[in-house]
């Protein structure tokens, strides 16, 4: 077994309610880690700590907003207070609202993607990374390093219709991991990105089944992920057998072919 040196190491997971954040918290508590677990979502926070603990690691929920950068800074505060720092932080929360650019019937435009469908995956997905970054890589440098790993997709490195604003953020975060890797790395914080394929979360089993069919058509593995197998990536790139690993984009994905 990889000694991946998680052992009680403090971990923050946004988005944990449910889907891969849920998956990724409960991973890195099998570690031995202390997991706090943020989504704005209420509910399963209760159960979610009493599974955190039944998987062998101490946990804490807490309801934030990550779009908020005041509530966002003031959760970090209580987090450091209460476990004295943040060893990795694992940007997972993230949104859909999705909508073609134009729309077009009959040659006439039918509808267009809102202002508020973009200004919100946007709101989400990319300002929510900054935030949670900015307010969590002071602590990391004080304490001498850790990880930054954030959610992209393969939608990021591809595009896809009708995900204007998703595919934006998505290649947006890949950015931002190229960047901090350069201005963060000096202070032994790592950086890196994992890009999903099409995972089998509650949003992607409530499609059509014959979306979901062309969905795994599409990859060559011949089926969908499964949320636990994007959380063993997040737990390997955080752990000590990734030490060299800084600034990349890690497909998980099962060799999708974009475009087929």
């Amino acid at each position: 077994m990889i000694e991946t040196g998680l052992n009680g190491k403090v971990v923050l997971v946004t988005g944990a309610a449910a889907g891969i954040g849920r998956a990724t918290a409960l991973r890195f508590a099998a570690e031995g880690a202390k997991v706090a677990a943020w989504d704005v979502a209420a509910e399963g926070g209760d159960t979610l700590v009493e599974a955190l603990s039944a998987a062998g690691g101490e946990g804490l929920f807490e309801r934030v907003d990550v779009t908020d950068g005041a509530a966002v800074a003031a959760a970090v505060e209580r987090l450091v207070e209460r476990w004295g720092g943040v060893d990795v932080l694992v940007n997972n929360a993230g949104i859909v609202r999705d909508a073609q650019l134009v729309k077009v019937k009959d040659d006439q435009v039918v509808a267009t993607m809102t202002d508020e469908q973009f200004d919100q995956v946007i709101g989400v997905n990319l300002r929510g990374v900054f935030l949670c970054s900015r307010a969590v890589a002071p602590h990391m440098i004080r304490s001498g390093g850790g990880a930054i790993l954030n959610a992209s997709s393969v939608v990021g490195l591809y595009g896809n219709f009708g995900q204007t604003n998703y595919a934006a953020t998505k290649s947006g975060v890949i950015a931002f991991t190229k960047s901090w890797a350069r201005e963060l790395g000096r202070f032994g914080i790592r950086v890196n990105a994992v890009a999903p394929g099409f995972i089998a979360t509650e949003i992607l089993q409530a499609m059509p089944d014959k979306v979901l069919d062309a969905l795994v058509k599409r990859t060559p593995v011949g089926r969908m992920g499964r949320p636990e197998e994007i959380a063993e990536a997040y737990v390997w790139l955080a752990s000590d057998a990734a030490s060299f690993v800084h600034g990349t984009v890690l497909s998980v994905d099962g060799g999708l072919v974009p475009g087929t």
